[in-house]
């Protein structure tokens, strides 16, 4: 086959015709052609791959290491890409599935096209993350959603003894010209004293200088580890009117982070947003503030954080309003006759907010709850927490999962039944309610109703295989959105015609596959992407697969939040409805790619019943 007719195929297909014909022409030199009879092995996994190959004619099957068709690659369809780009053997095994003929473009050629044609690379890029990420200047929220507390923090902080006097801390605090010391006892982190202790302990006490530090100390200080988000550290710093916050690794005290650090990076909007949650004491004042909340999204968005952070830092916007709503509920109805736990689920449950969301809780009581004594408390309780988030934006679930709702404010013996009658007995009614419940997280009050609970139920679903076999049943309920031939499966009539539900039919399928494999192997994370990657790390999905739908994943939630970004600047209310003519060419193959992903894998969780894929 000559030079030309490469240049001649090529031309017509994308990403090719990226390129200028004489450069195709340049390409076709070096580009051989070989044929493949139906059944051959064009590429073994682990094999190396010497070039990018182009489908002129017949059709290969990419198949995963498990023996899964993952796709079915036509004419003008390219494989091999994912190798060359990460330097590494091949990740699926390549078979003609019809008698084949194909291009391969030597490797060092490939890298000089993705080099001098970004567009050409950007096609070839799974990750919309990665091929939308731009430098930005770190201002305002986003350097603290981009940077983790150990860059922010300082390292190898100044520690005494909880003997040394007050004097010798005041000392040593003058000499460093520092605000803290932090105190340790055998290498452990045992208290935090501050210039304002100083003050208001010691000085106004009239305190003798020569008190040990431990008398006068805050003993086990609030702590984070250096992973962190840097806004994690501020929303709790500003929660709790902390200034100084000890950076804890390995029960080993590495760093603190002081409000100095924080302003060094002139963080404003969003962490300030908790601040301002904290001081308003009425439903109307709380929406004010809440209502920037969208803006904040579309600064997020376009300033190209990923949509895992932005999910997160909206998520925590949202458990401050739940945490104020609370405190206001019991400043107005007086404490609580017991103790409580209120917890949500859904996408708040998962940290993965958008600027569309409802409102899913429930509320764990302490079993010493007496119905005749304490219902009307936790009543009107509820209904005020519930409405409070309505009045921000947070509507009622449209299925009653909230905390207003009886069946949903029960005593911990209670929960447990529930739980153990949905496994015992896991008809569809079941099915649903353990999903969501899956997905629970406590927001506030006493954590330990839920923890050994949680652990318990995860435990003895772990163990019964026909609960497993339903919960998988259940994940493959909302399938992505293509036709038969691999276009979109378009929404036919009414408001939305012509879209997709990039929610519906995108996201949920993903975080219903993400929980079958959670759940396979008792993993307690309730964030989608932790669970795709502890999955992985666990057994129950294989590196290849946990990749690739960690991709589609980042891929369509980014496209979401991209759509709902640029209603919010036209002054639109966000939603979850895109029209994929909206995308350019190179966006809807991606899409396209990241809906296949996910058909692919729900097919092999479906065959295997809980087997490994």
């Amino acid at each position: 086959m000559s030079e030309i007719d490469f240049a001649d195929f090529a031309a017509h297909r994308h990403p090719f015709d990226l390129l200028e014909m004489s450069r195709l022409e340049e390409i076709a030199k070096s580009t051989s052609c070989f044929k493949a009879p139906k059944g051959e092995i064009i590429l073994e996994i682990g094999q190396p791959v010497l070039g990018l190959c182009l489908i002129m004619s017949g059709a290969v099957d990419l198949i995963t290491p498990e023996d899964n068709v993952l796709l079915h690659l036509n004419v003008g369809n390219c494989f091999g890409e994912r190798a060359l780009l990460n330097n590494e053997g091949a990740p699926n095994r390549a078979v003609a599935s019809e008698d084949t003929l194909y291009f391969s473009i030597p490797k060092v050629l490939f890298d000089q096209i993705i080099k001098e044609t970004p567009s050409f690379h950007a096609y070839f890029d799974s990750s919309l993350a990665k091929r939308k990420a731009k430098p930005h200047t770190p201002d305002q929220t986003t350097s603290l959603i981009s940077m983790t507390v150990g860059e922010l923090m300082t390292p190898n902080p100044i520690t005494i003894n909880p003997t040394a006097t007050v004097m010798q801390a005041a000392q040593v605090m003058a000499e460093k010209n520092i605000s803290c010391v932090l105190i340790t006892e055998n290498d452990s982190l045992t208290g935090i004293l501050t210039s304002g202790d100083l003050t208001h302990r010691v000085v106004a006490k009239g305190r003798p200088l020569d008190s040990p530090v431990r008398e006068v100390m805050t003993p086990t200080p609030f702590t984070l580890g250096p992973d962190s988000l840097g806004f994690d550290a501020m929303m709790a710093m500003t929660e709790r009117s902390h200034t100084h916050l000890p950076i804890i690794k390995n029960n080993k005290l590495v760093g603190i982070l002081t409000n100095t650090n924080l302003v060094r990076q002139q963080a404003v909007s969003a962490p300030f947003l908790i601040g301002d949650i904290q001081r308003q004491s009425d439903f109307a004042s709380l929406n004010k503030i809440v209502a920037k909340v969208p803006q904040m999204l579309a600064q997020l968005v376009g300033s190209g954080v990923e949509a895992h952070h932005i999910g997160r830092i909206v998520t925590n916007v949202t458990d401050s309003l739940t945490r104020r709503l609370v405190h206001l509920a019991e400043g107005k109805f007086g404490p609580a006759p017991v103790p409580y736990l209120w917890l949500a689920c859904g996408s708040q449950g998962r940290q993965e907010q958008t600027g569309v969301s409802d409102q899913d809780n429930c509320l764990i009581l302490d079993d010493r709850y007496n119905a005749q004594d304490h219902a009307a408390y936790f009543k009107q309780f509820a209904q005020y927490v519930s409405d409070g988030l309505d009045a921000c934006g947070f509507f009622y679930c449209p299925g009653d999962m909230m905390a207003t709702n009886p069946q949903w404010c029960q005593p911990a013996a209670v929960w447990r039944g529930y739980f153990d009658t949905w496994i015992a007995t896991p008809d569809p009614m079941a099915q649903m309610l353990a999903s969501v419940m899956f997905d629970l997280r406590p927001i506030v009050g006493d954590e330990s109703l839920f923890a050994d609970m949680y652990q318990g139920t995860l435990d003895k679903a772990q163990k019964n295989s026909i609960f497993r076999a339903h919960m998988i049943s259940n994940s493959l309920g909302h399938t992505p959105p293509l036709s038969f031939f691999r276009g979109f499966a378009l929404i036919k009539k009414g408001e939305h015609k012509d879209t997709v539900d990039l929610k519906l039919n995108g996201v949920v399928p993903i975080v219903d596959l993400a929980r079958a494999y959670a759940l396979q192997a008792g993993i307690t994370a309730a964030n989608t992407r932790e669970r795709l990657i502890l999955a992985k790390e666990h057994g129950t999905l294989s590196a290849s697969g946990a990749q690739d739908l960690i991709d589609a994943y980042d891929l369509i939630a980014s496209m979401r939040l991209e759509h709902q970004a640029k209603q919010i600047r036209e002054g639109q209310k966000p939603d979850n409805y895109m029209a994929p003519a909206s995308l350019s060419d190179l966006e809807r193959n991606h899409l396209k790619d990241a809906f296949t992903v996910i058909k692919t894998l729900q097919s092999a969780l479906g065959n295997s019943q809980g087997a490994n894929i």
